[in-house]
Protein backbone atom coordinates (compact mmCIF):
# COMPACT_ATOMS: atom_id res chain seq x y z
CA UNK A 1 0.00 0.00 0.00
CA UNK A 2 1.71 3.05 -0.89
CA UNK A 3 2.38 5.72 1.49
CA UNK A 4 0.02 9.01 1.26
CA UNK A 5 1.97 12.04 -0.50
CA UNK A 6 3.23 15.03 1.98
CA UNK A 7 1.92 18.02 1.34
CA UNK A 8 4.08 20.84 0.05
CA UNK A 9 4.94 24.01 1.68
CA UNK A 10 3.64 26.98 -0.24
CA UNK A 11 5.64 29.11 -0.64
CA UNK A 12 5.09 32.70 0.50
CA UNK A 13 3.30 35.35 -2.08
CA UNK A 14 5.32 38.19 -3.64
CA UNK A 15 3.07 41.62 -3.29
CA UNK A 16 4.75 44.02 -5.56
CA UNK A 17 3.29 46.81 -3.25
CA UNK A 18 5.13 45.98 -0.70
CA UNK A 19 7.97 46.01 -2.42
CA UNK A 20 7.65 49.27 -4.04
CA UNK A 21 7.28 50.25 -0.36
CA UNK A 22 10.29 48.90 0.74
CA UNK A 23 12.43 50.77 -1.85
CA UNK A 24 10.76 54.14 -1.58
CA UNK A 25 11.62 53.70 1.95
CA UNK A 26 15.21 52.83 1.71
CA UNK A 27 15.75 55.22 -0.57
CA UNK A 28 14.23 57.74 1.81
CA UNK A 29 16.04 56.83 4.36
CA UNK A 30 19.77 56.46 2.37
CA UNK A 31 19.06 58.83 -0.20
CA UNK A 32 20.24 61.84 1.70
CA UNK A 33 22.85 59.94 3.04
CA UNK A 34 24.47 59.52 -0.45
CA UNK A 35 23.70 63.11 -1.17
CA UNK A 36 26.14 64.03 2.08
CA UNK A 37 28.35 62.04 0.96
CA UNK A 38 28.81 63.17 -2.65
CA UNK A 39 28.76 66.78 -1.54
CA UNK A 40 31.38 65.85 0.89
CA UNK A 41 34.13 65.26 -1.81
CA UNK A 42 32.71 68.15 -4.27
CA UNK A 43 35.31 70.44 -5.28
CA UNK A 44 32.83 73.39 -5.42
CA UNK A 45 31.62 75.77 -2.68
CA UNK A 46 28.77 75.48 -3.79
CA UNK A 47 25.86 72.91 -3.23
CA UNK A 48 24.60 72.09 -6.37
CA UNK A 49 24.86 69.63 -9.63
CA UNK A 50 26.82 68.95 -11.43
CA UNK A 51 29.66 68.58 -9.51
CA UNK A 52 32.91 70.30 -10.19
CA UNK A 53 35.26 67.45 -9.59
CA UNK A 54 36.09 65.52 -6.28
CA UNK A 55 38.31 66.56 -3.66
CA UNK A 56 39.22 65.63 -0.34
CA UNK A 57 40.37 69.48 0.92
CA UNK A 58 37.24 69.56 3.47
CA UNK A 59 38.22 66.86 5.18
CA UNK A 60 41.52 67.98 5.66
CA UNK A 61 40.18 71.85 6.52
CA UNK A 62 37.71 69.85 8.89
CA UNK A 63 40.82 68.02 10.62
CA UNK A 64 43.34 70.96 10.85
CA UNK A 65 40.68 73.14 12.45
CA UNK A 66 41.46 73.70 16.35
CA UNK A 67 37.95 74.71 17.27
CA UNK A 68 36.47 71.64 15.55
CA UNK A 69 39.18 69.19 16.89
CA UNK A 70 38.49 70.56 19.94
CA UNK A 71 34.46 70.30 20.20
CA UNK A 72 34.98 66.56 18.69
CA UNK A 73 37.55 66.41 21.95
CA UNK A 74 34.70 67.62 24.07
CA UNK A 75 31.94 65.12 22.41
CA UNK A 76 34.58 62.28 22.90
CA UNK A 77 34.67 62.97 27.01
CA UNK A 78 31.45 63.37 27.48
CA UNK A 79 29.99 60.39 25.29
CA UNK A 80 33.20 58.30 27.64
CA UNK A 81 31.90 59.25 30.87
CA UNK A 82 28.02 59.39 30.64
CA UNK A 83 28.23 55.62 28.81
CA UNK A 84 30.57 54.72 31.46
CA UNK A 85 27.97 55.81 33.94
CA UNK A 86 24.89 54.98 32.26
CA UNK A 87 25.99 51.60 31.37
CA UNK A 88 27.28 51.42 35.19
CA UNK A 89 23.84 51.83 36.51
CA UNK A 90 21.82 49.83 34.03
CA UNK A 91 23.79 46.82 34.69
CA UNK A 92 22.71 47.01 38.60
CA UNK A 93 19.41 48.03 37.58
CA UNK A 94 18.97 45.38 34.73
CA UNK A 95 20.24 42.83 37.81
CA UNK A 96 18.03 43.89 40.44
CA UNK A 97 14.83 43.73 38.08
CA UNK A 98 15.64 40.33 36.76
CA UNK A 99 17.01 38.77 39.96
CA UNK A 100 14.86 40.13 42.72
CA UNK A 101 11.21 40.77 43.78
CA UNK A 102 10.47 43.80 45.68
CA UNK A 103 8.01 46.54 45.93
CA UNK A 104 8.05 49.39 43.52
CA UNK A 105 10.00 47.20 40.95
CA UNK A 106 7.64 48.06 37.77
CA UNK A 107 7.56 52.28 39.03
CA UNK A 108 11.74 51.49 39.30
CA UNK A 109 11.71 50.01 35.21
CA UNK A 110 9.20 52.56 34.11
CA UNK A 111 11.58 55.68 35.76
CA UNK A 112 14.55 54.32 34.35
CA UNK A 113 12.80 54.23 30.59
CA UNK A 114 10.76 57.11 31.11
CA UNK A 115 13.59 59.24 29.12
CA UNK A 116 12.52 57.44 26.27
CA UNK A 117 9.33 58.89 26.13
CA UNK A 118 10.49 62.61 27.13
CA UNK A 119 10.94 64.95 24.35
CA UNK A 120 15.19 66.23 24.79
CA UNK A 121 13.75 69.79 24.21
CA UNK A 122 11.64 69.37 27.06
CA UNK A 123 13.84 67.81 29.34
CA UNK A 124 16.87 70.18 27.99
CA UNK A 125 14.64 73.14 29.28
CA UNK A 126 13.84 71.27 32.54
CA UNK A 127 17.55 70.39 33.39
CA UNK A 128 18.51 73.92 32.42
CA UNK A 129 15.93 75.47 35.31
CA UNK A 130 17.27 73.21 37.86
CA UNK A 131 20.99 73.57 37.33
CA UNK A 132 20.13 77.32 37.60
CA UNK A 133 18.14 76.86 40.65
CA UNK A 134 21.28 75.05 42.27
CA UNK A 135 23.53 77.64 40.78
CA UNK A 136 25.31 75.10 38.71
CA UNK A 137 27.12 76.68 36.07
CA UNK A 138 26.89 75.05 32.48
CA UNK A 139 29.46 73.04 31.48
CA UNK A 140 30.71 69.79 29.84
CA UNK A 141 30.05 68.10 33.25
CA UNK A 142 26.07 69.06 33.25
CA UNK A 143 25.84 67.93 29.34
CA UNK A 144 27.35 64.47 30.83
CA UNK A 145 24.83 64.54 33.82
CA UNK A 146 21.99 65.34 31.18
CA UNK A 147 23.97 62.70 28.64
CA UNK A 148 23.74 59.77 31.31
CA UNK A 149 20.09 60.25 31.92
CA UNK A 150 19.01 59.93 28.64
CA UNK A 151 21.38 56.79 27.58
CA UNK A 152 20.49 54.68 30.82
CA UNK A 153 17.73 53.31 29.00
CA UNK A 154 18.98 52.45 25.75
CA UNK A 155 21.75 50.31 27.86
CA UNK A 156 19.28 49.26 30.18
CA UNK A 157 17.13 47.29 27.36
CA UNK A 158 20.25 45.44 26.14
CA UNK A 159 21.52 44.36 29.33
CA UNK A 160 17.77 43.24 30.32
CA UNK A 161 17.01 41.49 27.54
CA UNK A 162 20.59 39.36 27.86
CA UNK A 163 20.49 38.76 31.20
CA UNK A 164 16.50 37.98 31.17
CA UNK A 165 17.99 34.63 28.70
CA UNK A 166 20.51 33.28 31.56
CA UNK A 167 19.22 30.67 33.49
CA UNK A 168 18.57 31.49 37.44
CA UNK A 169 20.11 28.11 38.35
CA UNK A 170 22.85 28.99 37.52
CA UNK A 171 22.75 31.14 40.49
CA UNK A 172 21.70 28.20 42.48
CA UNK A 173 24.12 25.99 41.12
CA UNK A 174 26.53 28.69 42.35
CA UNK A 175 25.48 29.02 45.88
CA UNK A 176 25.43 25.59 45.86
CA UNK A 177 29.13 25.31 45.25
CA UNK A 178 29.55 27.43 47.99
CA UNK A 179 29.77 30.69 47.02
CA UNK A 180 28.26 34.29 47.64
CA UNK A 181 25.99 36.40 45.18
CA UNK A 182 28.85 38.85 44.63
CA UNK A 183 31.32 36.06 43.28
CA UNK A 184 28.18 34.33 41.41
CA UNK A 185 27.66 37.59 39.69
CA UNK A 186 31.60 38.22 39.30
CA UNK A 187 31.78 34.73 37.65
CA UNK A 188 29.36 33.54 36.38
CA UNK A 189 26.56 36.25 35.54
CA UNK A 190 28.78 39.40 34.62
CA UNK A 191 31.24 36.95 32.02
CA UNK A 192 28.07 35.85 30.36
CA UNK A 193 26.27 38.80 29.67
CA UNK A 194 29.38 41.02 29.09
CA UNK A 195 29.19 41.36 25.12
CA UNK A 196 25.89 42.49 25.92
CA UNK A 197 27.07 45.07 27.93
CA UNK A 198 29.63 45.85 25.91
CA UNK A 199 26.91 46.39 23.22
CA UNK A 200 25.09 48.10 25.49
CA UNK A 201 27.98 51.07 25.97
CA UNK A 202 28.66 51.08 22.44
CA UNK A 203 24.87 52.30 21.88
CA UNK A 204 25.36 54.95 25.19
CA UNK A 205 28.13 56.49 23.74
CA UNK A 206 26.86 56.64 20.54
CA UNK A 207 23.52 58.24 21.91
CA UNK A 208 25.66 60.57 23.38
CA UNK A 209 28.42 61.74 20.93
CA UNK A 210 25.19 62.49 18.65
CA UNK A 211 23.12 63.98 20.87
CA UNK A 212 22.34 67.97 20.55
CA UNK A 213 19.84 69.15 22.07
CA UNK A 214 20.76 68.83 25.63
CA UNK A 215 24.72 69.84 24.85
CA UNK A 216 22.85 73.26 22.91
CA UNK A 217 21.28 73.91 26.47
CA UNK A 218 23.74 72.64 28.86
CA UNK A 219 27.12 72.97 27.33
CA UNK A 220 27.92 76.62 28.21
CA UNK A 221 31.12 77.90 26.88
CA UNK A 222 32.56 74.49 25.64
CA UNK A 223 30.46 72.83 22.57
CA UNK A 224 30.11 69.59 21.93
CA UNK A 225 30.78 69.05 18.04
CA UNK A 226 26.96 68.99 17.03
CA UNK A 227 26.31 72.57 18.48
CA UNK A 228 30.11 73.50 16.95
CA UNK A 229 28.52 72.32 13.43
CA UNK A 230 24.82 73.82 14.39
CA UNK A 231 26.43 77.18 15.04
CA UNK A 232 28.90 77.60 11.85
CA UNK A 233 25.88 76.77 9.66
CA UNK A 234 25.19 80.27 9.45
CA UNK A 235 28.58 80.83 7.26
CA UNK A 236 27.95 79.78 3.96
CA UNK A 237 31.63 79.53 3.00
CA UNK A 238 32.11 76.89 5.97
CA UNK A 239 29.75 74.59 4.81
CA UNK A 240 31.67 72.06 2.49
CA UNK A 241 34.23 71.47 5.80
CA UNK A 242 30.52 71.09 8.04
CA UNK A 243 29.30 68.68 5.69
CA UNK A 244 32.57 66.61 5.71
CA UNK A 245 32.35 66.65 9.48
CA UNK A 246 29.06 65.57 9.37
CA UNK A 247 30.13 62.42 7.13
CA UNK A 248 32.75 61.61 9.78
CA UNK A 249 30.40 61.81 12.30
CA UNK A 250 28.06 59.82 10.63
CA UNK A 251 30.47 57.10 9.59
CA UNK A 252 31.67 56.40 12.55
CA UNK A 253 27.96 56.19 14.34
CA UNK A 254 27.26 53.18 11.77
CA UNK A 255 30.19 52.03 12.55
CA UNK A 256 29.47 51.84 16.55
CA UNK A 257 25.75 51.01 15.58
CA UNK A 258 26.74 47.83 13.31
CA UNK A 259 29.70 46.74 16.18
CA UNK A 260 26.96 47.09 18.97
CA UNK A 261 24.33 45.17 16.64
CA UNK A 262 27.04 42.35 15.96
CA UNK A 263 27.75 41.74 19.98
CA UNK A 264 23.97 42.08 20.73
CA UNK A 265 23.19 38.75 18.40
CA UNK A 266 26.16 36.91 19.65
CA UNK A 267 25.46 37.59 23.32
Amino acid sequence: MSEPATAQPRAPKRIPVLGGYYALLIALLYLPIVILVIFSLNANQVLAFPLQGFTWQWYAQALANPTAVAAARNSVLVALGSSVVATALATMVAILVARFSFRGKRLLLSLAVLPLIVPYIVLAVALLLLFAALDVNRSLWTVGFAHTVIALPYALLIIVARIGGVSPFLDEASADLGADYVTTLRRVVLPIIAPAILAAWLVAFTASFDEFALALFLAGPDPTLPVFIYGQLRFASRLPMLISLATMVMAGTLTLALVADRLRRRS
